[in-house]
C-alpha cells in the first residue's frame, strides 16, 4: 500500500520492486487460500489473509487465482453479529477485509459491508467508543475507518 501511495503521489517506484512484492505475497499464500505470516511457512489467519488480498489489489493484481482463493478464504470469516467476539487482531483483520471486499465489489461487497457494519454497531459501547485489547482509541479509529468505506473518502478508494 505504501508503494501504491508513493506511485499515486508521483514518486517513481521501479516496476521490478512492484513485481518482487507481488511474487512475495503470492508465495505467502497457503493452499487453503489464506496467507501465512512469512514464506518460511505457517498457518493461514484471517487478518493477514485479508491484508494479503489487499496487498495484491494495491499492487495492481485485480484478478487471478490468488485473488479468488484469498476472497474465498476471507468469506469464511463473514461477520455474524458476534458482539462478544474476541478474535485476535479483530479490527486489523476487518480493516483489510472491508477493503478487499470493496475492491472485489458485487456480491462480495453487498454481503460483507452490511454484515461488518451491523456487527460493529453491536460492538459499540454506550460512550460511542469501540473496545480493543490495544486501547479504545485504536478500536474506535479502526471501526470508524471501516464504517466510512462506502463514502470513498480516501483517494485510493475513489471510483
Amino acid at each position: 500500500m505504501a508503494l501504491r501511495a508513493a506511485r499515486n503521489a508521483g514518486l517513481h517506484v521501479p516496476t521490478e520492486t512492484i513485481d518482487a512484492c507481488i511474487e512475495y505475497v503470492r508465495r505467502s499464500q497457503n493452499g487453503d487460500g489464506g496467507f501465512m505470516y512469512m514464506i518460511q511457512g505457517g498457518p493461514s489467519a484471517f487478518p493477514r489473509s485479508a491484508a494479503g488480498v489487499v496487498a495484491l489489489y494495491s499492487a495492481g493484481v485485480y484478478e487471478g487465482p490468488e485473488i479468488e482463493r484469498g476472497l474465498a478464504y476471507i468469506k469464511g470469516f463473514l461477520p455474524r453479529g458476534g458482539a462478544g467476539s474476541r478474535e485476535s487482531h479483530y479490527f486489523y483483520g476487518h480493516y483489510y477485509a472491508v477493503q478487499a471486499m470493496w475492491h472485489a465489489g458485487g456480491a462480495y461487497w453487498s454481503e460483507w459491508f452490511p454484515a461488518i457494519r451491523d456487527e460493529l454497531l453491536l460492538r459499540q459501547q454506550e460512550s460511542g467508543a469501540w473496545a480493543d485489547a490495544i486501547c479504545a482509541e485504536y478500536g474506535t479509529a479502526m471501526a470508524t475507518i471501516i464504517l466510512q468505506m462506502p463514502n470513498n473518502y480516501l483517494p485510493i478508494f475513489q471510483r
